[in-house]
């Protein structure tokens, strides 16, 4: 494949995945697109058992809007796949896990998609049209440092999603 082509379908995956994760956490902070917002969003954090809702509403809003917006324009390098996984994780774990694979019954389908085209970025980089190849930062991202990025976005989302306290039933 020309290097050309490779970039433009670099390009306009990125365009396409980084303005809808974007919007998706524009939908928790602000409400926009139809969304919740913090109040909306930090109640159904609650209901997953994260005790401060809003702080988690905020964290999860603010880790799309940011990974979405890094993503979109190719900015440095692998910190927005990494933090889009982390947010990823943290909904197949705490959403989608009980509810299978496929989106038709909520399961983890999407997110999983979402992490493994995040990854993709990541590794492959983003391409000759880009701000980090602007600027000459597609260089600096070494594959080590890159999967080393990648595996704090993965704890990151694991730790996160440990902090719930789970409902226990009460028995009568």
């Amino acid at each position: 494949m020309h290097i050309e082509s490779a970039s433009l379908g670099l390009l306009i995956g990125r365009l396409i995945i980084g303005s809808l994760i974007a919007a998706h956490g524009a939908q928790k902070i602000f409400g926009w697109f139809s969304g919740y917002g913090l109040k909306g969003t930090g109640e159904f954090m609650v209901q997953l058992g994260f005790q401060q809702g809003r702080i988690f509403a905020a964290a999860a809003g603010l880790g799309e809007l940011t990974s979405g917006v890094l993503i979109a324009l190719g900015f440095l390098g692998p910190i927005g796949p990494a933090l889009m996984i982390s947010v990823m994780v943290v909904a197949m774990i705490t959403v989608h896990w009980r509810n299978g694979v496929f989106a038709t019954k909520n399961g983890v389908e999407l997110p999983l998609t979402n992490a493994t085209v995040a990854m993709i970025f990541a590794v492959v980089g983003y391409g000759a049209y880009s701000i980090d190849a602007l600027f000459g930062l597609d260089n600096i991202w070494t594959p080590r440092f890159t999967w080393i990025v990648l595996g704090l976005g993965l704890l990151g989302g694991l730790a996160n999603a440990a902090l719930r306290r789970r409902r226990t039933p009460v028995s009568v």
